[in-house]
């Protein structure tokens, strides 16, 4: 019996490519290993009216942990539109798989790491190493959302005196409501492990990025939160910005940055612009970590544009393996692999085109093979 069962979920578009990548880099180091194939994506939507069917998660939750590929996500009208027609009209409402997963398994935790390797082409600046600490599970990302605004929940919100100015200038089959629900255990959970990342990896600061002075009742319980835990980190600096201003300094002065720490869609901005410092989504890994399980993934999209041709940098890919690893505990396997991704880097000879070059995704994940 393999010490591990890890769900291997390809998904849409390039999904499957990244991960055959990543399947050639953990099969040279021997991980100890059983991958369970897991349906998920857009094929299942059309077919199925479910994204992610329950015989999907079924299987996650008799297994470690999960490695994911991609995924195509599009508009409530447009996905409705592609189900088959035996599905049309019969309520089916399309969600998020990779956002279900956050939910369904509590991963609370988003991680992203976002490194300049050195000789990497499409570095900003070199030296850049930045971590984001998204919360994963609340925020705007929460999928509390209204379209028509239902009476009740109208009349509930006038209790707001600027809420009923809505009711008179639309009516409620025209309004649509989304909300952004934070809570002070989740706002201090990510808070915490931003932390405790920093005083683990002896990193210099941690930076607590919301809009307070707009979001004065959700961005003020992140910061007060943010302060209240970072007294327990006297020899960690906090640091307090607002996102706009935020996006500003990084590509202003991206070396004073360390780690940062945000509610889910500031994270999911910011992570984003974070990754473009350092080379783009080509470059981007994430893990997705709760108290019992975790989902790893690359932050691309799935590229349908791309699909089929191996074209895409597997590298994203390959860091998320590298997470897994660390997450397992087998470190020093997840060391050799971002070692060998870094000497690929620095050595130049095999660069996808993202990257200036026309090796392909299997090539490039040949050549860390080779490297470890």
């Amino acid at each position: 019996m393999a010490k591990y069962r890890i769900a291997w979920l390809p998904g849409d578009g390039v999904g499957s490519e990244v991960m055959e990548a990543a399947k050639i880099a953990l099969d040279t180091l021997k991980l100890d290993a059983e991958y369970i194939h897991g349906d998920i994506g857009w094929e299942f939507w059309m077919n199925e009216g479910d994204p992610l069917p329950q015989r999907t998660i079924k299987m996650l939750k008799e297994t470690d942990c999960a490695l994911f590929g991609a995924i195509t996500s599009k508009p409530k009208d447009e996905a409705a539109r592609e189900l088959k027609p035996e599905l049309q009209d019969k309520g089916y409402v399309y969600f998020s798989p990779i956002v279900r997963l956050r939910q369904e398994f509590d991963l609370h935790t988003n991680m992203r790491p976002c490194k300049a390797y050195p000789g990497n082409p499409l570095n900003y600046k070199d030296g850049i190493d930045l971590v984001v600490f998204r919360e994963n599970t609340e925020g705007m990302y929460g999928g509390v959302e209204f379209f028509p605004l239902p009476q009740s929940v109208f009349d509930a919100l006038c209790v707001h005196p600027k809420m009923k100015k809505f009711g008179d200038k639309s009516p409620l089959s025209e309004i649509a409501l989304s909300t952004r629900i934070m809570t002070k255990k989740g706002c201090a959970s990510i808070v915490r492990q931003a932390f405790e990342f920093a005083k683990k990896f002896n990193r210099r600061n941690v930076t607590v990025v919301d809009k307070p002075n707009v979001l004065r009742e959700t961005g003020g319980l992140m910061i007060r939160t943010a302060r209240e835990v970072a007294k327990d980190y006297p020899n960690i600096p906090l640091w307090e910005t607002n996102i706009d201003a935020q996006c500003m300094w990084l590509v202003k002065n991206p070396h004073d940055y360390d780690v940062l720490v945000c509610e889910n869609m500031f994270g999911d901005i910011i992570s984003d612009l974070c990754a473009q410092l350092v080379g783009g989504l080509g470059f981007a890994s994430a893990g997705n970590i709760g108290d019992e399980y975790a989902v790893f993934e690359p932050t691309h999209g799935s590229a349908p544009k791309y699909a089929s041709q191996y074209k895409v940098n597997p590298i994203a890919m390959l860091l998320a393996a590298k997470l897994m690893l660390d997450w397992l505990g087998e470190v020093d396997m997840g060391t050799r692999l971002e070692n060998a991704v870094a000497k690929v880097i620095e050595e130049g000879k095999v660069r996808t085109y993202d990257m200036g070059g026309s090796s392909k995704t299997l090539e490039m994940a040949e050549e860390v093979a080779r490297k470890l």
